[in-house]
């Protein structure tokens, strides 16, 4: 520890750190443009300004690091002065427009105008206009504002590992551009528009919708992907204006995915709203619930040895699930509940989440292994974490599936899981080094369980061979874990052949479905919040909520339980699906729930109190891949190729794929990665 002292006062600050950051600890605030906690140090704005004494000017407190028994001076007349004057710099060719501005209220500049700039400027000559550049449908520029702090060129280079933006000449002709004209081709792009200090990259979805003041604010999960990012959702009336990521140290940071960003215009694009009954024409007729309710009971009760099916996908809320359980339990000779998996028929296993840390990413030693993953699309997090530690370290990223782009060096065997087996048996010098690497990172996309057959756990298998491994596993939905920690078990073709009724309960329309239900002639009751084909077919159509639109919990990639909130009312008739259900078997009493998921209460109180997860213990699921039986077992092994199951990053799930700015950012996508381009 050092002695120093800030405005005639003592403090004692760690060592190897800058003044900017030695007085942010003690809680002194210094203004900035050009820093960042999460960027390198560029020194450029010189609005961080500080004297020291025995120095013959003011210093840029973010470069100079503190050293014993130094004297700093935030407050005096000469810093004073010189902020001012740097204030009034940057404002020699910023344009007035603050009123039409999409950062107005939010804007760094004007906070430090207010406070530090002066009443009246020397300047009377023409301003200084920058021609705007294309970024994609996402990130809308105004660069006649840039006041060039390159936080925009760091974070390109330094986190998202794409070389976007650069310093284009030099003096008074300095901008921010490229060399070519392309798209920022991230899947966390959109995150310079909150490193952006002014208006210069702003949301180009947002544009013109809204101002700060008028927008509230709640806290809520991503659920586009398994990470289970921390967001702030703001919203106003009854329409969600826009996300911004939570500050999570143990998960994102201050990062989000662009889709988990930008996809909520589906929340209002092409919804159901009312419910639909198939007539005998095939066509559909609009009735009330009462009258529903009154249908399916006529219906259940005209047969009462009629089988009913639950499909749902991985994606439904805990207590959903346990109410499903609950209906199960008490009905299990007519009613079960089978989870659909993206890749279609899978087993919900399930991983010790002592073992399954994203925290944990920082503390693997020097090797990182990836099985059957993209882990770039499968979760944009994860990636720039990775990323950041290749960068920082020495860290070799080895990648045993086919070839992605990957925006770090990675090195790439192409094997089915034949070979990849073979490979750690025959124990040459490859397999040697996985074994007895240490603590090593080993990340499995979603396919590589769906590539065996039988009780057998590639996971627990590579558990065996090197004990210390980290583990993550990466699932292609957000509640992947919960359905395996409380032991839902997955369809397959008997349950589906001798089922009466199918109830489809946000299900993701795709190949598997559609063989399955599309010319089916067995009764459907589609219940999700956007139609499709498969809706077409069905005998009822019930509109439900997002999960915007109702409080529920999800437990994340590394079993983590957290609590979603309701921050918009449903859209007409829609309902929660937790009120549908209790509805369609209302004699699901308190005490069934009771006895059948005791662990209810308890999920939703570890949300509050996370200190209580060290002592949950799984007591549903059959199985735990890290038993010493899913290694012995008889397994079959496909033969094909390690492929993940994300090929598209923009429409990965039911309400990215009816997101008009999702579908904008996959089509300039697809140009970008176009093999065959045809010359104009």
């Amino acid at each position: 520890m050092l002695k120093i002292k800030i405005n005639n006062s003592e403090f004692l600050v760690k060592n190897d750190i800058s003044v900017l950051e030695a007085c942010k600890y003690v809680g002194i605030s210094i203004p900035r443009f050009c820093y960042h906690e999460t960027l390198s140090i560029a020194g450029n704005c010189r609005m961080c300004l500080v004297e020291i004494e025995k120095t013959p000017k003011p210093v840029s407190s973010c470069t100079l690091p503190v050293s014993n028994n130094m004297q700093i001076y935030t407050d005096t007349p000469l810093v004073k002065k010189a902020r001012e004057n740097v204030v009034e710099t940057l404002l020699l060719n910023h344009p007035l427009d603050c009123p039409i501005c999409d950062q107005g209220g939010e804007c760094d500049l004007q906070d430090q105008t207010q406070m530090w700039g002066s009443d009246y400027s020397r300047f009377f000559m023409s301003k200084r206009g920058v021609e705007d550049k294309n970024c994609g449908p996402l990130i809308k520029t105004i660069m006649t504002r840039c006041i060039h702090c390159t936080r925009c060129v760091r974070f390109g280079s330094e986190i998202a590992g794409v070389d976007f933006l650069g310093t284009l000449n030099r003096g008074t002709s300095t901008e921010i551009g490229g060399y070519v004209s392309r798209i920022f081709n991230s899947e966390i792009s959109g995150n310079v528009i909150d490193l952006c200090p002014v208006g210069a990259l702003t949301s180009k979805p947002y544009a013109f919708k809204a101002r700060p003041w008028e927008l509230r604010s709640n806290e809520s999960v991503d659920l586009t992907d398994s990470t289970g990012s921390n967001i702030y959702v703001n919203f106003k009336e009854s329409e969600v204006f826009r996300i911004l990521p939570k500050s999570n140290s143990e998960i994102n940071e201050n990062l989000i995915s662009d889709k988990a960003r930008f996809f909520h215009d589906s929340l209002k694009n092409q919804r159901l709203q009312k419910l639909f009954v198939k007539l005998s024409d095939s066509k559909y007729s609009s009735i009330n619930w009462p009258d529903f309710f009154a249908q399916i009971d006529l219906l259940l009760s005209s047969n009462k040895q009629k089988k009913v099916t639950f499909l749902v996908n991985e994606e439904l809320d805990v207590q959903s699930i346990c109410i499903l359980k609950a209906i199960e339990n008490k009905y299990s000779n007519l009613v079960s509940f089978k989870s659909v998996s993206r890749g279609g028929m899978n087993k919900n296993y399930f991983v010790n989440w002592t073992n399954n840390k994203i925290s944990e990413i920082k503390k693997a030693s020097k090797t990182c292994f990836l099985f059957s993953s993209n882990i770039r699309l499968e979760s944009a997090i994860l990636n720039s974490k990775i990323r950041n530690k290749v960068v920082a370290e020495n860290f070799n990223v080895l990648s045993f599936g086919k070839k992605f782009n990957s925006n770090f060096p990675v090195k790439f065997i192409n094997l089915n899981t034949s070979n990849l087996l073979k490979l750690f048996e025959a124990k040459d010098m490859l397999s040697k080094f996985i074994i007895s690497a240490r603590s090593p990172l080993f990340c499995f996309g979603e396919s590589i369980n769906k590539r065996f057959s039988g009780p057998f756990s590639f996971i627990s298998f590579l558990k065996k061979l090197n004990p210390s491994s980290i583990l993550i596993d990466i699932k292609a939905a957000c509640n992947t874990e919960a359905f395996g920690f409380l032991g839902v078990q997955t369809i397959n073709s008997s349950v589906l052949s001798h089922s009466d009724i199918f109830i489809a309960i946000n299900l993701e329309d795709n190949i598997v479905l559609r063989k399955y239900l599309l010319n089916s002639s067995k009764i459907i009751m589609w219940i999700n919040t956007h139609g499709s084909k498969l809706a077409s077919n069905a005998n009822f159509i019930v509109p439900t909520v997002t999960f915007f639109e109702q409080e529920g919990v999800f437990l994340n990639l590394e079993q983590r339980p957290q609590k979603t909130l309701k921050s918009i009312s449903g859209i007409q008739d829609s309902r929660p699906i937790k009120t549908i259900l209790m509805s369609l078997y209302p004699d699901i009493s308190g005490n069934s729930m009771s006895k059948n998921l005791k662990y209810l209460s308890f999920l939703n109180e570890i949300v509050e109190h996370s200190n209580l997860f060290k002592s949950l213990k799984n007591k549903f699921s059959s199985y735990n891949i890290l038993e010493t039986k899913f290694l012995i077992s008889s397994n079959f092994i496909s033969l094909y190729p390690l492929k993940a199951t994300i090929e598209d990053f923009f429409s990965s799930n039911n309400l990215s794929k009816n997101s008009i700015t999702m579908a904008k950012c996959s089509q300039e996508h697809k140009k970008n990665n176009n093999n065959f381009k045809i010359n104009d």
